[in-house]
């Protein structure tokens, strides 16, 4: 999967607002609720409300059986290949990865619930499933997919660890979101935040959310994407 690569150098200060997935608002705070954990932070309240709708991280969205199901269908492709230390355009560090179309029917029935809920109903997908392995070591640096390649949307389950992805908008640095992926979840990127911000994963010596250090392991993520259009 082509990406093409946006490398920027910047500085972060705490986030001002913050918002906790798929609920509803607190009054006038700024501030979405959800019962278990806050899993978006920004640069400001209005790019969190501004985004709200295309930034989406879905916590429990596969179960460790679930998990457990994918890592046996891709573990052996990935076992033959070794973690690479260098990318053709330089968006990878520490990784490995292959593109996968047949399924069987418990990982089928997984990735129908992700196009379900990510895309909009009739759009056509991109046919091979992108799985990408990061070791301990590994990250992903800013990058915008390539709109030869990718449509409006993206789509990515999280397994074997918690990670923290970074949004931040190509034309405008001081503009960001910091994202809380936990192990098991689903993460849904669409529209302006698919086209106009970077997205990043942060290596673990740097994976700290709303001022807490989140532990990054190897980490492998699970992506569907729809085509141009």
């Amino acid at each position: 999967m082509k990406l093409l690569l946006s490398v920027l150098k910047r500085t972060y200060t705490p986030a001002v607002c913050t918002s906790r997935r798929r609920c509803v608002s607190s009054g006038g705070s700024g501030l979405l609720r959800r019962r278990d954990e806050t899993l978006v932070v920004g640069s400001s309240r209005e790019l969190v409300q501004r985004l709200g709708s295309q930034v989406e991280v879905r916590t429990g969205f596969i179960t460790e059986q679930e998990e457990g199901a994918l890592m046996r269908e891709v573990e052996p492709g990935l076992k033959k290949k070794r973690y690479e230390f260098d990318h053709w355009d330089d968006a990878i560090h520490g990784y490995r990865e292959t593109e996968r179309e047949r399924w069987g029917e418990a990982c089928e029935e997984i990735l129908s619930r992700v196009r379900s809920v990510a895309f909009p109903e009739g759009s056509p997908l991109l046919g091979p499933v992108h799985v990408l392995d990061l070791d301990k070591t590994g990250y992903i640096k800013p990058h915008i997919d390539s709109v030869k390649f990718c449509g409006s949307t993206i789509a990515g389950l999280c397994l074997l660890s918690d990670s923290i992805m970074r949004l931040v908008k190509e034309d405008a640095t001081n503009e960001w979101l910091d994202l809380l992926l936990p192990r098991y979840s689903l993460y849904i990127l669409r529209d302006q935040a698919r086209y106009n911000f970077t997205h990043e994963i942060l290596k673990d010596e740097e994976s700290v959310f709303n001022g807490q250090k989140v532990s990054r392991l190897r980490r492998i993520s699970i992506i569907c994407r729809n085509l141009p259009g």
